[in-house]
């Protein structure tokens, strides 16, 4: 039972990274890509911890925890340069 919730939560995160991509390349303006971007990263966190779930190893968690980070500066960067039009002041 738990390998198929897996399974399906797997598919449906890749599902919304799909479309999160769509969203990144066909945006209307900049602020909705670097939205498209921020949820790109946590939907990369959230593939990241299931296939940790899944192959039962710690290891993937390090990475999430990364990849949360950078995203996280990552997007506070880009808002900060499309607000002002330079990120360092």
């Amino acid at each position: 039972m738990m390998t198929i919730a897996l399974y399906t939560s797997i598919s449906m995160v890749t599902l919304a990274t799909l479309l999160n991509v769509y969203r990144l390349i066909k945006g209307p303006d900049a602020p909705d890509r670097v939205l498209a971007l921020d949820t790109l990263y946590i939907n990369a966190i959230a593939l990241i911890i299931l296939l940790g779930i899944t192959l039962g190893t710690r290891m993937y968690l390090e990475a999430a925890l990364l990849i949360a980070v950078m995203g996280f500066v990552g997007t506070v960067a880009m808002a900060k340069y499309l607000k002002r039009g330079s990120v360092i002041e």
